[in-house]
């Protein structure tokens, strides 16, 4: 008998783990333990949670089309994987690997253990490249995306992956949680996001839906790279949430999608993985020391962790900002399908993080930390990648002084107003304010503020 441990790779085609499974042995068995996060790894945020928990019950029901039983246990797997081998009777433990660099080492200590009475085997799958094999000449993590591309594209080669993948059977979602995965806890016993269920399929064959729906709209809207910046086009993959919980793997979505734009945002996926190896205080540390000393906005008593309560001073813009009432449509626009929906749009993502980092003066954890509650795709690298992208203060970052302009951006992929009209409906109307900050003097401080911190940290005049 065989063991297969799943966890943020809830699927069935392409998983090498339970392909290995199948040619060795008729008798699988598979296991998810829903863990507390190692001591200084934050859980996921609720919207996650909501998606993971949908997510098991459809991956529970795809596994017994192929005769095999998920069980749900909570606790720690390092106690719990062996044991449940153990009272199973496996011959042989195998799962993929994961690269959040604490759970990694809980999965070599799980590992180690295990050693001594099973086979046991870890497969790639999460991503295209593992973190370690795309390194500098030096040896070294690439700090910036354009090398960091041309080398993971040199390693892939043409041909990624398995070749032509075989689509699972089409299953309807069952909003209806098994008693077992209630138990779990992931699902609020306020339903606040009954409205992401007309959005969203989590599970293996929600995800290959949303992958053929790309491949119909690539061939109605045209030019990927050039519609994907108009939120009102549903131009864009939506793929995002699927791959953050490996229902379907970054291989299927390569060898599907030929548009070298959309693969260069698999690759962004990759470079954001291979930093959080690199860096594991991603979420908490300025990649770019320079930002420790700027003035941003921040609660200096708050934990490590968590969604805390600010100082009184910006704690009413930042309530603004999180609600969509802002007064500057294009950033509400955005802030309020996050809400509704669990996702934003790509485009409006950077523009509502430039208006809290620079025209707010807000820190950029208290917006990566909303995103990771808010976000159905919210994981280890990607949010808080992202965030120091926008902030200005991470790896390739796009520079401090590259402010987006709401307003610019609103007239140029929003000049109907179709998506504010859809999630700002008083925008128009004397019941929607005036901005609460000047975009133009805001971006004069924040600029001041940039060069003033510039100048002193390269003086070696720092508080």
């Amino acid at each position: 008998m065989i063991l297969v441990w799943y966890r943020d790779d809830l699927r069935t085609i392409d998983h090498a783990p339970l392909e290995w499974a199948r040619e060795h042995d008729e008798d699988i068995r598979a296991v998810y333990v829903w863990e507390s996060p190692p001591s200084g790894l934050r859980p996921i945020g609720a919207a996650s949670r909501w998606w993971l928990a949908y997510s098991l019950q459809a991956h529970r029901r795809r596994l017994a089309e192929l005769g095999i039983s998920l069980q749900l246990v909570t606790g720690d797997p390092e106690q719990l994987i062996p044991q449940f081998a153990a009272e199973c009777g496996a011959q042989a433990v195998v799962w993929q690997r994961r690269y959040v660099p604490e759970l990694a080492q809980r999965d070599a200590a799980i590992k180690s253990t295990l050693a001594a009475d099973y086979e046991v085997r870890s497969f790639p799958g999460f991503l295209l490249s593992e973190p370690w094999e795309v390194q500098t000449n030096e040896g070294s993590s690439y700090k910036v995306y354009s090398p960091y591309a041309r080398k993971a594209g040199e390693l892939l080669g043409e041909d990624v992956g398995p070749g032509d993948l075989q689509r699972p059977p089409e299953l309807e979602p069952d909003w209806e949680l098994d008693e077992d995965i209630r138990a779990l806890g992931l699902v609020s016993e306020i339903d606040w996001a009954a409205g992401f269920r007309e959005h969203w399929q989590p599970g293996e064959a929600g995800a290959w839906k949303a992958l053929d729906r790309f491949e119909q709209r690539c061939a109605e809207y045209g030019d990927y790279a050039d519609k994907r910046d108009y939120p009102a086009v549903p131009a864009t993959s939506r793929l995002s949430p699927h791959l953050r919980f490996g229902e379907i793997s970054p291989v299927a979505a390569w060898q599907d999608i030929s548009d070298s734009t959309f693969r260069s945002e698999l690759l962004w996926r990759e470079f954001a993985w291979s930093r959080l190896w690199a860096r594991p205080d991603l979420a908490t540390t300025n990649v770019r020391a320079q930002f420790d000393h700027f003035p941003w906005a921040w609660n200096s008593a708050a934990g490590e962790y968590g969604l805390t309560p600010p100082e009184e001073d910006y704690a009413e813009q930042l309530q603004q900002w999180r609600r969509g009432h802002t007064g500057v449509p294009l950033v509400d626009a955005g802030m309020r399908e996050l809400w509704a929906t669990g996702t934003m749009h790509n485009r409006v993502r950077m523009v509502v993080g430039s208006w809290l980092t620079k025209n707010l003066g807000i820190h950029w954890r208290h917006g990566e930390e909303w995103f990771w509650d808010t976000l159905v795709d919210a994981d280890y690298a990607s949010n808080p990648f992202n965030w120091q992208w926008v902030a200005g203060c991470g790896d390739d970052a796009a520079p401090y002084f590259r402010i987006f302009n709401p307003l610019t951006q609103e007239k140029k992929f929003d000049p109907k107003h179709r998506y504010i009209q859809r999630w700002v409906p008083e925008w128009g109307t004397p019941m929607y304010p005036e901005p609460h900050v000047d975009v133009k003097e805001s971006r004069a401080r924040a600029l001041a503020a940039y060069k003033d911190t510039t100048q002193r940290y390269r003086a070696g005049v720092v508080d």
